[in-house]
């Protein structure tokens, strides 16, 4: 048994290890979010370019900022920023690689100058994020900036001691204006529609808060690419732990599994220059809106309604509710039936095709992916996926039956936490979860109490055909349970 580090790293005979110089590459990215996803995307991106021979300055430098986050600190210590990822193929087999592209992980509660020292220095050409959906201080129905946000509030009265990435991203700002650098590129790779766009209100809004001139040059200075992100990457569990163990014989306390699939689209946006992404299969192009749409009505919400009609029938794993036959129905309903015609035109897209890959990836018997990973901060990513779907149907005299049966289906999963039928693991982490929990059972009594949560679903509660679409479905929940809800939406 191996211990993975980099003196142990030449040891490793039995996984693809990096052939580069580690000691010879320098940091020019900088992430705030470090977990599994950064580190089965961007970070193998950047692993795939440096093996290629390419991105010597490019190297990353990974923070966290949440308590949570110490862990990280911990293992990628121990480690000298390895792990290994391990693709999950259909048949079976697992396709492992030691990645090599992170030369350093800070902590930032240890040392907070420490933070903004790296983010100010002038080799840091690229600073990402990948913080939630939920994570950019906005208000869930609006999609605006909330000043009366709790972490804004602390880093107003306490900035040197930020609860934010965006905190630390406005200082360095500050430090690199005040000594004539030029500011670094703020790329979001989270699955927010115009990510890039969300990211500067978020950060130009806190910036003109603690500084209004500084607010204003960063929104005239600063670059916010828009991308379009994708790849499907569960939790590591300690199964993941025996396999890399007793598969390869590699002793990683932290490694990452993730499908085959990867896919990263990029508005070509970076003043102060980028990788040669594209040499490793990362696509640029002028507007990736259409793309990130796609993505994020086809499959972010297909996940939110394999969660929501999974969970109540008593299925744990996604692969386990994909092989339901009246879920599979459904998605395939609400992608082609209400979601497609929200997207517009999709320029060297077969997106017939495109959805037929999604229901092979959501079936992948060994990513071994939760419900409860789709389900958590379901109060942020149901109104960033499936509620704007609603909306434009509502606006166009489409029909949104199956959208309402998805909410329906989600108030449904709330009633069941909160009467003890899914219990412990299975419930989500979700900073509206006693708010949903409550309205939820009040449903019998008073039909229509979730939709009254104003944070999610703001003036949608009002609109009279969603309304009556979301009780029918409800009362259908309760008389017929979710394979009689799913058969009565899909005739129509």
């Amino acid at each position: 048994m191996t211990a993975l580090s980099g003196e142990t790293l030449a040891q490793i005979s039995t996984v693809p290890v990096p052939t580069y110089d580690r000691d010879g590459m320098r940091v020019g990215i900088m992430h705030f979010g470090f977990g599994n996803f950064h580190r089965s995307h961007e970070a193998m991106y950047v692993d795939r370019l440096m093996e290629s021979g390419r991105g010597t300055d490019w190297g990353i430098c990974g923070v966290g900022v949440l308590p949570q986050d110490a862990r990280m600190r911990d293992v990628m210590a121990q480690q000298d920023c390895l792990y290994t990822l391990v693709l999950r193929h259909p048949d079976g087999s697992l396709e492992p690689r030691v990645v090599g592209s992170v030369l350093e992980y800070l902590f930032a509660p240890d040392d907070p100058e420490a933070a903004f020292a790296r983010a100010a220095d002038p080799a840091v050409r690229i600073v990402s994020l990948t913080v939630t959906e939920g994570g950019y201080l906005k208000n869930p129905a609006t999609g605006e900036f909330d000043p009366n946000h709790p972490d804004v509030l602390h880093d107003l009265a306490d900035p040197a001691h930020p609860q934010t990435a965006f905190t630390y991203i406005i200082e360095s700002l500050r430090r690199r204006r005040v000594a004539g650098v030029p500011p670094f590129t703020v790329l979001s790779c989270d699955n927010l529609q115009g990510n890039g766009d969300i990211a500067r209100q978020t950060i130009v809004s806190l910036a003109r808060l603690m500084d209004p001139e500084l607010g204003n040059w960063i929104d005239a200075e600063v670059s916010f690419p828009n991308s379009m992100v994708d790849r499907i990457t569960p939790a590591t569990t300690d199964d993941d732990r025996r396999a890399v163990r007793d598969e390869f014989g590699i002793d990683d306390a932290w490694p990452v599994p993730g499908e085959p699939f990867t896919q990263w689209i990029v508005e070509d946006h970076f003043p102060l220059g980028r990788p040669e992404w594209e040499t490793v299969g990362v696509q640029f192009v002028d507007d990736v809106g259409p793309y990130e749409l796609m993505k994020l009505r086809l499959l972010n919400a297909s996940h939110q309604a394999i969660a929501y009609l999974g969970g109540p029938l008593g299925y744990t794993l996604v692969d386990e509710a994909m092989a339901d036959g009246s879920i599979r129905d459904y998605l395939m309903a609400y992608m082609t039936r209400e979601a497609e015609p929200t997207l517009g035109e999709l320029p060297g897209i077969d997106l017939p095709a495109y959805m037929a890959t999604l229901i092979e990836r959501f079936s992948n018997p060994h990513m071994r992916d939760t419900l409860v990973r789709l389900a958590t901060d379901g109060s942020n990513r149901m109104a960033t996926f499936t509620l704007p779907t609603v909306r434009e149907n509502l606006r166009a005299g489409r029909s949104v039956a199956l959208g309402a049966a998805m909410v329906a289906a989600w108030s449904y999963y709330w009633e069941l936490i909160g009467s003890g039928t899914i219990t412990g693991p299975e419930i989500p982490e979700d900073v509206l979860a006693q708010v949903m929990t409550d309205a939820a059972l009040a449903e019998p009594t008073d039909p229509g109490a979730f939709l009254a949560i104003e944070p999610i679903f703001g003036d949608l509660a009002s609109d009279p055909v969603f309304r009556q679409e979301y009780l029918r479905c409800r009362e259908s929940l309760r008389q017929v349970g979710v394979h009689g809800l799913v058969a009565k939406v899909l005739l129509g």
